[in-house]
């Protein structure tokens, strides 16, 4: 359902381009002609890209540098466009208000501002979509987070987890820049590695190579994981079995107590239920055995999974999924599906949240206001 009114409002979207840079513009019948084909040909690249992920990946790959930068690119314009027509509206609206109707506008001057704004609208959402793809595969922000805690033993004041999440590998996200983010990570010398789900976007056959630098994590205590509604896309039992093949080891509604100074727990993903049965969040099993002396950092992907956190009486929850929104300004819906909870810190109830921009992307190569970030955790003991 959701991927339907994705594409619903994708094509409206086009449409909304179409008919102001194209149709509004009166361009001669030649490039009307062309240039409406090539945003029929874009808007059904989308599709061609998502639905070969899984059965063409090759194609998939050279068809996500072509339909997903246009993603972007069609999406900021969209933006701008309609941030003008509004302005537009409503310098008209604030004249008829005072008594001062606009001036007539002759059909070669109204053509004229509909290709000058129309170009405007197209150089803004460009110079957007250029900065946002340097963001996304530059350098990634190290981002430190200390977090106190009343129960933490003073012997372990200062302990490290690196937190990674939405990482995706897959379409435009390969071995290269996997190896990267894992030469960022064991750069840090954490004592703990936290992986916070939506690794891959695609079958485990297909980027088993691509993934395998996950392997090459190193730290103190060992790699931990948990699911992401990403993984159920692509397979999530096979790539469980997978990254724990390669050492990774997953916290599907369990815990483990960790240099006997803290419990670090794990639930799936908040829609895994949707996709495998006996796959979902159970907090009570997570949680159910653990010292109550200790206090407790649970790994959840989704941000809004903290409500039934609090109810657990779990100290930290460590989350990503949202991308701190990765293209603005289009990181408001994102806020309003995980109820406000976008990026950094917050707390609910008497736990504390942190939210991860994450160290990869989703779709579009782009990430406008929204950096790359690896976090490094670091606890304090009050």
């Amino acid at each position: 359902m959701l991927a339907v009114l994705f594409r619903v409002v994708l094509l409206g979207i086009h449409t909304y381009v179409w008919w102001r840079l194209i149709y509004q513009a009166k361009l001669p019948r030649r490039w009307y002609l062309g240039l409406t084909a090539l945003i029929v040909f874009l808007f059904l690249s989308g599709p061609v890209t998502t639905a070969s992920r899984n059965v063409w990946p090759s194609i998939s790959a050279t068809f996500g540098w072509i339909s997903l930068p246009w993603m972007a690119l069609c999406g900021l314009t969209f933006v701008a466009l309609v941030l003008l027509d509004v302005s537009k509206l409503v310098s008209r609206g604030a004249r008829r208000a005072v008594g001062r109707p606009a001036p007539p506008v002759s059909a070669e001057r109204r053509q004229f501002l509909s290709r000058i704004t129309g170009g405007a609208a197209m150089a803004i959402g460009s110079a957007s979509v250029a900065r946002g793809m340097v963001s996304a595969r530059g350098e990634h922000e190290i981002v430190d987070v200390e977090i106190t805690l009343a129960k933490l033993p003073k012997a372990l004041d200062g302990f490290s987890i690196v937190q990674l999440s939405d990482l995706h590998v897959g379409m435009t996200i390969d071995r290269d820049f996997v190896q990267r983010v894992v030469d960022r990570t064991n750069a840090l010398s954490p004592d703990l590695v936290a992986l916070t789900g939506d690794l891959v976007d695609g079958r485990v056959d297909d980027l088993r190579d691509e993934a395998a630098p996950l392997g090459q994590l190193r730290s103190t205590h060992g790699t931990y994981a948990v699911t992401g509604n990403h993984e159920y896309y692509s397979g999530a039992e096979p790539w469980i079995a997978e990254l724990t093949r390669l050492g990774v080891r997953y916290l599907r509604n369990a815990h483990v107590e960790v240099a006997g100074g803290f419990t670090l727990a794990g639930v799936d993903d908040h829609t895994a239920r949707r996709y495998i049965d006996h796959h979902g969040p159970d907090y009570q099993a997570a949680l159910a055995g653990r010292d109550p002396e200790l206090p407790t950092v649970l790994l959840a992907h989704q941000p809004r999974q903290v409500r039934r956190a609090a109810a657990h009486g779990v100290d930290v929850q460590l989350s990503g999924h949202t991308h701190g929104g990765q293209i603005w300004p289009w990181h408001y819906l994102v806020r309003i599906q995980q109820g406000g909870l976008l990026a950094g810190r917050y707390e609910h109830e008497g736990t504390q949240l942190y939210v991860t921009r994450g160290c990869g992307y989703w779709g579009p190569p782009v990430r406008l206001l929204a950096p790359l970030e690896i976090t490094r955790v670091i606890l304090r003991a009050a």
